[in-house]
């Protein structure tokens, strides 16, 4: 059934052909994955390799509706020309750097000699709850176990979260709905930078930049991040509110866009904030250097100080995050993102 959205703003009316694609799925228990098809075409997987390879599972790869990769290959499937930093960025994922004293964001198998020492969780596939696919949209369910002592402690929270995809000729939508749930008598978020909810970009979608930069964590530990060859790197935020460019770091925001070229044709990225979320609008942990993030507990780096947002669950307790990421092959306005956000709020409780 063809639906025609008319988005009217003072200068234009603009038009969405919103004919959903039908999605399907391909499970490769071989490759511990499970392929997201739009219309036939490969859109992401389900990527749950294990702890051997990734510390938590991710979507990875994601393909806009024309076949372009939006994000970075390493260090799962190297490309040419990339960025090898941060070795815990992988595709798109969810999780954060302080849970009762645990890092669950940096944890990965390249662990620098001076984060040996550091305290890592693990965040554990279990099972796929349900897959469903449909001719509007597919809908995937699955649960994991954050466990402390890199995977090897105690079991921490219980993770359940449910992925819809959806898509149309020139549009690819994903949500994500996660609800974690405390198996420990007290579970901690304390409030820290890295989180929550991110994307790791291809470089293309980088922000141009013609210096090296050094990031430093909370815990002291530098990564240095190089200066790369400039050709074909086009990207730049711009926020619900107004702010463009690096400034949207550290500001708090409904939507998120990051815009560029890839393959010869314009890309948007945006991951819409929901009203339910924990400290919505939340605070944006978007770089130029390809991590967009969206961190609804990390406050105190970001407000230097005014504002402190440390989250504490009793055993039983649950908190859910809801994000919906929207990959087009063509612009996206204020107004249409506006409109979108607004629909998210709405459909999504």
């Amino acid at each position: 059934m063809k639906k025609l959205f008319l988005i009217l703003s003072a200068c234009f009316v603009f038009q969405v052909n919103a004919q959903n694609q039908s999605v399907s799925f391909k499970k490769n228990d071989a490759e511990k994955k499970i392929d997201v098809m739009v219309g036939g075409k490969y859109f992401t997987s389900y990527f749950f390799p294990g702890e051997a390879i990734l510390k938590k599972a991710v979507l990875f790869p994601i393909l806009s509706a024309k076949g372009s990769t939006i994000t970075r290959g390493y260090p799962v499937a190297i490309r040419p020309g990339e960025r090898t930093d941060h070795p815990h960025h992988v595709g798109m994922w969810l999780n954060y750097e302080d849970v009762n004293g645990f890092d669950y964001w940096n944890n990965s198998n390249n662990i620098s000699d001076g984060m040996k020492s550091h305290k890592f969780g693990t965040i554990v596939h279990e099972q796929v709850l349900n897959m469903k696919p449909g001719k509007e949209k597919g809908e995937l369910a699955v649960s994991a176990t954050w466990i402390d002592s890199d995977g090897k402690g105690a079991k921490v929270l219980a993770e359940k979260t449910n992925y819809a995809f959806s898509g149309t000729v020139d549009v690819r939508v994903i949500d994500r709905i996660t609800t974690l749930t405390a198996l420990a008598e007290t579970v901690l978020f304390k409030d820290v930078k890295d989180g929550m909810f991110a994307i790791r970009v291809a470089r293309q979608l980088e922000i141009p930049s013609n210096k090296p930069d050094i990031f430093t964590d909370a815990h002291g530990v530098e990564t240095k991040v190089p200066v790369l060859d400039n050709t074909g790197v086009s990207g730049d935020y711009e926020s619900s509110e107004g702010i463009i460019g690096e400034k949207v770091w550290s500001t708090r925001a409904k939507w998120m866009n990051l815009k560029g070229v890839l393959d010869n044709h314009p890309i948007n990225i945006a991951i819409l904030d929901h009203p339910a979320n924990v400290s919505y609008p939340s605070y944006w942990h978007a770089r130029g250097y390809g991590l967009f993030a969206v961190n609804p507990l990390g406050a105190k780096v970001f407000s230097n100080g005014k504002d402190e947002r440390n989250l504490t669950l009793k055993k039983g307790e649950s908190v859910t995050f809801r994000y919906r990421t929207v990959i087009a092959d063509k612009q996206l306005t204020k107004d249409v993102l506006d409109k979108m956000q607004a629909d998210f709020a709405k459909q999504v409780k």
